[in-house]
């Protein structure tokens, strides 16, 4: 059953889920000691969790995923039709949901047993996700960068958004590709562009999506317009080109190249000055 916590002075208002008591009770214990964190309010299952929403918003939910009746994982659905969609913090034992965590856009993905600086990292990407979420700027650091949870030989292993040079769409699915390897994740790449634009990601055909800081250079030539990451060249679309070049040339990265292959111009040797007219015969 929901409860109320003693509250502090002021920061995020946070709910915390979990059918285990003592979880329960060592996490809200944990967050009471984040002076970012203000009144928090416990459940003990997904259908009194939405009762406690009911009655009071709040900033973040922080929920265990394996519980009876409501789980985790629907509660999270249930919370992304919501208005004003709190934040959600998944706690679990499990790494078998990280994908299903990311097609909920789950802020942040930790597992048990919790440590106190994982924690306080969850909880400065709330932060940081909120203040985006709001349109307003910090003066304390850049963005969390994103971590992406990807499947890799029947082990979930973890990416960094800051790594994925570029994503290719496969139907309902989208592959990213790093300097290392690529990855097949359960979302579109429409997603992926709305989600990641403030990232640096801009659409370049209708099946690619390319992070701007991983650009070398943009090659033209005879067959249109290519971006260049590394030892890979894309192809450019006419109905993406404006608005990349526009983005390339906001973000100071528009340097241009020939096509690969292309001759060096040939160098230009400057004339050579006209010969000395002669002399006129002296006069007799």
């Amino acid at each position: 059953m929901s409860e109320l916590t003693t509250p502090a002075p002021a920061g995020l208002r946070a709910l915390v889920v979990d059918d285990e008591a003592p979880a329960l009770s060592e996490l809200t214990y944990l967050l009471r000691q984040d002076e970012r964190i203000g009144v928090i309010r416990t459940a003990s299952n997904g259908a009194d969790a939405l009762r406690a929403l009911e009655a009071s918003p709040v900033d973040v939910v922080f929920c265990d995923i394996k519980m009876p009746g409501l789980d985790g994982m629907a509660l999270a659905r249930v919370l992304a039709r919501f208005a004003e969609r709190p934040q959600v913090v998944f706690v679990t034992a499990y790494d078998e949901h990280a994908v299903d965590a990311f097609e909920v856009r789950a802020t942040d993905y930790v597992m048990k047993p919790v440590r106190a600086a994982r924690l306080s990292e969850a909880v400065r990407r709330v932060v940081t996700a909120l203040a985006t979420d709001s349109g307003t700027s910090t003066s304390g650091p850049p963005a969390a960068d994103e971590t992406i949870p990807v499947g890799l030989g029947g082990v979930t292993t973890f990416i960094k958004r800051s790594q994925v040079r570029y994503a290719q769409a496969h139907g309902d699915y989208a592959r990213l590709h790093t300097a290392t390897g690529s990855h097949l994740v359960r979302t579109s790449l429409t997603t992926l562009e709305e989600r990641w634009a403030e990232a640096g990601f801009v659409r370049i055909h209708r099946s690619t999506l390319v992070s701007l800081p991983h650009v070398d250079a943009v090659v033209s030539g005879h067959g249109g317009c290519k971006i260049r990451l590394g030892d890979v060249e894309l192809q450019v679309s006419r109905r993406h080109l404006r608005d990349v070049r526009e983005r390339l040339s906001l973000s100071g990265r528009a340097a241009t190249a020939p096509p690969a292959g292309s001759p060096a111009p040939p160098t230009q040797t400057p004339p050579s000055p006209p010969p000395a007219r002669p002399s006129a015969p002296p006069a007799s």
